[in-house]
């Protein structure tokens, strides 16, 4: 079983896949707008709904910010890499997938897979090893997007890129201080963006697999950018180029 807390993350849920929820459990004292917008919905649902005490929730999502509300679902069924390649967005002239080499924070993994959906990308592929996985933290960071938006785990992501590559994809690796600027690309065709460990960025047999290294334009004193917002940052340079894909 796996645990999804927070109001919007459940209320996600409820919309999209509701038949994956066992039950969802509400502290008592929990009666404003938001709580009993979420109980209508279950019941439209069909989604059993606990009341307990606040330490039942705490029980649920230990330290975490759950506003009084917990659920309990299935665990979280990744795609392969065919769906994702598949999944391209309606309105987009090219795909665009997102590759994470090592990104071991559960809650830039989620920030990333939110704004990989509202940017229109197939989907995220993460490797099995040494790096975070869809957990509590993932799906509450990404708002309900991680229901909206495929996510592979693969074994090997050098082979995935080259899966990519035979599929006619460029692989763009975002690695900082890398003499091509990230503006200068035209990111013409099939996109796969790769993005690098929050400490050490690529590992040096994923950069060597990829077309291009880019690197974000920086003025401060301070290397790097949080890999989630490096990883907004170029996704909407893509999409800028391709115009269409707003």
């Amino acid at each position: 079983m796996q645990v999804i807390y927070g109001i919007n993350p459940l209320l996600e849920m409820l919309l999209s896949h509701p038949a994956e929820l066992e039950k969802i459990v509400v502290a008592e004292g929990r009666t404003d707008q938001a709580v009993e917008k979420l109980l209508h919905l279950a019941s439209q649902q069909r989604v059993p709904v606990e009341r307990g005490g606040r330490e039942r929730v705490e029980k649920l999502a230990p330290g975490r910010v759950h506003q009084g509300v917990a659920g309990l679902c299935r665990e979280y069924a990744y795609s392969d890499l065919d769906a994702v390649i598949a999944n391209r967005h309606a309105d987009s002239r090219y795909s665009l997938v997102i590759l994470l080499d090592s990104v071991t924070d559960p809650q830039n993994l989620g920030s990333i897979i939110r704004t990989a959906h509202c940017c229109g990308a197939n989907g995220v592929i993460i490797p099995e090893d040494r790096a975070a996985s869809i957990t509590a933290s993932a799906i509450k960071a990404s708002a309900g997007a991680i229901h909206r938006l495929p996510v592979a785990r693969v074994v090997n992501l050098g082979r995935a890129i080259e899966t990519l590559q035979k599929e006619g994809f460029w692989i763009y690796g975002a690695e900082a201080g890398t003499a091509l600027d990230m503006r200068t690309p035209d990111y013409d065709g099939h996109i796969g963006l790769v993005m690098g460990s929050e400490g050490r960025g690529l590992r040096p047999l994923i950069r060597k697999k990829c077309d291009f290294l880019i690197s974000i334009p920086m003025r401060g004193e301070i290397a790097s950018l949080n890999v989630s917002v490096a990883t907004g940052v170029i996704l909407y340079e893509i999409l800028g180029k391709w115009k269409k894909g707003f």
